[in-house]
């Protein structure tokens, strides 16, 4: 079965307009997105401005409804040529505006607004007589009822005229007109962009809109393909000032069917992206999160997201065992994989996660990773059933993201119920209901937010799953046995002959561990550090253990920054300055990861890392790294106690990170102790600097958030003594 890899966690361009009912298309399949466009942009009267501000609307409106994603694209009917009040009846009958279906309906009327003595609301036509409005004018309601009741599943209208607000009256008697199921079935919503009494400024509306559409593209990091009315409201607003100019033109919203919080298919996210991850281990069955990247980033040891090379090097008995553990000739159900700070522990479980799934398999980027490498080092197609991210995650959110990774959906407690034994309980019963292999890999259990319960209440009950094979029920070489007695030996409950039975478990656990003394044995720890480890021998008792601090690992760190500085470095001058950096840095990898990219198109890296003030950097680890990647970025423009405070505020955010939107600035001004007016600027500026490797991102709550690439960096960054003892930057 393949991965499913469960974690907790652009864009429109050129404007096309499209006839919605072209002579190509059947007149009887309703596109399923249409924007429509009524808007008069010459009233005769001389006012150059008012025509070319009306032009800028439309402008920005048929940009903001081009936005690329995985929906359909809006059709976009062009507007038309409005004169008198038949042009807007021969618009809407020609059209078949009232009968028109599909996905999304999107209604957009600008021009004078007229208050007629009724309070009724009015559209101005360059034919329109004052004292014939009836007759000569257009009943702005009219027009926005025939949108709403229309055969569209999903309706938004948006009013720029003087005194729209004056519609809200009207439009809730013809709201009610409406049949009860459309109401109740479809999302129905109209916005306007004044009050009662306000005239509308010409250029105000493109501004706000061009404004949010900016915002939406750049720091909003909205990660939904649509938005919520709510989304689009907050991101006009944005751009206004407290107090009266606020009040004068917000957005109102004078319809509402939907829910605020919902995305609708009417409202495309401009700022969409559609992370390449997407495409890879989990996606096909829907219950994985890769958006992150987090299992690539990690397999790889890329330093940006959109890096296509395969960097990490060598492993190559460890990863043998990782190999034989998942393909069935492993006696032992548990393998943990432990070390200290940063030497690779998440890379080597990240690489049997990807390289276990059917869809990577024959991509490039895997094929150039596996080609090169012994078979058996090389984890078999879909033996990988689920990965998981314990970061910041409780126990219940652990065992939440197990279930739904191995494809279950996760009970609703009772009442009084403890949701995690609800969903450990519902583990088990999964469990004991398939039979086979069942590989799972669970990383990051030290930086959770409960990793002793759960170990012992989610993970524990899984021990009986954990059984050692015998000989002949291994698939594909040889096994070992376990003890007669010992926990997690056959117990007779599966069949040696494959049938029907509980599953058999494979369970994969990455957690950090001090590095013992030199004459301790590789599997242990010094006693004030021994807690999670431990604890977890304690609850598996024949689980393996491999180290991925072993000083074998100096090689694999040279052959990594060896692949990091790239075929542009002569072979022999970067084998010469990686041995000297892994030297230097081992154990760690992110160390390694860091001063390879300084390291990137020197002239004379081996040169460069023998200079006293470059060992004494490497010396201080990621400190030292980080001191002088500020330096670097500061003679690009962007300060160094700035940049500073942004990658804190990244490293204090709880969850998956820091949004960008109007939180990340604020928190970074609190750690910078004083103000600064373009925070935006600078945010860009560090993403598109060498310090964007020192971050990671992320998704939650539909936002794309920020945070340090390592658990050793954070702690770097929240420690705030960067530029102690008189170092500078």
């Amino acid at each position: 079965m393949p991965a499913t890899i469960g974690t907790m966690s652009g864009v429109g361009g050129g404007v096309e307009l499209r006839d919605a009912f072209s002579a190509d298309e059947e007149a009887d399949v309703p596109p399923p997105r249409t924007l429509l466009t009524l808007a008069v942009l010459d009233y005769r009267d001389g006012d150059e401005e008012f025509t070319d501000g009306i032009r800028e609307q439309l402008d920005v409106v048929t940009s903001w409804w081009s936005a690329e994603g995985p929906s359909t694209a809006f059709h976009q009917v062009p507007n038309p040529v409005l004169e008198t009040r038949d042009d807007v009846e021969d618009f809407f009958r020609e059209r078949g505006v009232r009968e028109l279906g599909g996905q999304a309906l999107v209604l957009f009327v600008t021009g004078h607004g007229l208050s007629g003595a009724s309070r009724s609301h009015y559209l101005k036509l360059p034919g329109s007589v004052r004292n014939r409005k009836l007759a000569t004018a257009v009943r702005t309601a009219d027009v926005v009822a025939a949108a709403l009741d229309s055969h569209a599943e999903n309706v938004l209208v948006i009013v720029n005229a003087c005194y729209a607000g004056q519609l809200a009256p009207e439009l809730a008697a013809l709201y009610a007109d409406i049949g009860q199921q459309r109401r109740e079935t479809c999302r129905l919503d109209v916005l306007v962009t004044c009050g009662h009494d306000r005239p509308v400024q010409v250029r105000r509306f493109p501004t706000l809109l061009r404004g949010a559409l900016h915002r939406l593209r750049t720091n909003a990091g909205v990660t939904t393909p649509n938005l919520s009315v709510g989304d689009f409201m907050a991101e006009f607003e944005r751009g206004l000032r407290r107090g009266p100019e606020r009040d004068r033109h917000r957005l109102r919203q004078l319809v509402n069917s939907s829910s605020p919080l919902e995305p609708t298919p009417c409202i495309p996210n401009p700022g969409y992206r559609h992370d390449r991850e997407g495409s890879g281990p989990g996606s096909a069955h829907g219950g994985g999160n890769t958006k992150d990247g987090y299992w690539l980033d990690r397999a790889t040891g890329r330093t940006q997201d959109e890096d296509s090379g395969w960097y990490f090097r060598g492993r190559e008995s460890l990863n043998r065992t990782l190999t034989t553990h998942l393909d069935g000739t492993r006696a032992r159900g548990v393998l943990l994989v432990t070390g200290s700070a940063g030497s690779g522990k998440s890379a080597v479980l990240a690489r049997a996660v990807v390289l276990s799934e059917p869809a990577y398999r024959n991509q490039p980027l895997c094929k150039a990773a596996t080609e090169q490498v012994p078979a058996a080092t090389v984890p078999p197609p879909g033996s990988v059933d689920a990965a998981v991210l314990a970061r910041h995650q409780d126990a219940s959110q652990v065992a939440a993201a197990l279930l739904r990774a191995l494809g279950e959906t996760p009970a609703a407690p009772e009442s009084a119920e403890d949701p995690v034994t609800c969903w450990s309980r519902q583990l088990v019963t999964h469990l004991r209901g398939r039979t086979g292999r069942v590989g799972v890999v669970l990383d990051g259990l030290d930086e959770s937010e409960e990793a002793d319960r759960i170990v012992t209440d989610v993970l524990g009950p899984l021990a009986e799953f954990c059984t050692a094979r015998l000989p002949s029920q291994a698939r594909g070489g040889r096994g070992e046995t376990a003890d007669p007695g010992e926990p997690g030996a056959p117990d007779g409950s599966g069949s040696e002959s494959g049938g029907p039975g509980p599953a058999e478990l494979s369970l994969l656990l990455g957690v950090r561990s001090s590095r013992p003394a030199a004459a301790a044995p590789a599997d242990t720890c010094p006693d004030a550090q021994r807690g999670l480890l431990d604890l977890l021998r304690e609850t598996f008792p024949g689980a393996g253990v491999e180290r991925t601090d072993d000083e074998q690992s100096t090689t694999d760190i040279a052959e990594y920054v060896t692949a990091l500085l790239g075929d542009r470095t002569d072979p022999r001058t970067a084998h010469e300055a990686a041995a000297l950096v892994a030297r230097q840095v081992w154990p760690s990898f992110i160390d390694a990861r860091l001063a390879g990219e300084q390291l990137k198109g020197d002239a004379d890296p081996v040169h460069t890392v023998r200079q006293p003030e470059w060992q004494q950097m490497l010396g201080l680890g990621v400190r030292g790294l980080l001191l002088r990647d500020l330096a670097l970025v500061a003679e690009e423009g962007l300060p160094a106690d700035v940049a500073h405070a942004l990658l804190r505020a990244a490293a204090f955010a709880e969850g998956s990170g820091v949004p960008w939107s109007v939180i990340w600035p604020a928190m970074a001004q609190t750690l910078l102790g004083r103000p600064l007016e373009n925070w935006d600027e600078m945010i860009e500026k560090l993403l598109g600097s060498r310090l964007n490797g020192y971050l990671t991102h992320d998704h939650q709550d539909e936002r794309r958030v920020y945070r340090p690439t390592h658990e050793s960096l954070t702690e770097v960054l929240r420690a705030g003594t960067l530029f102690d003892k008189g170092d500078g930057a």
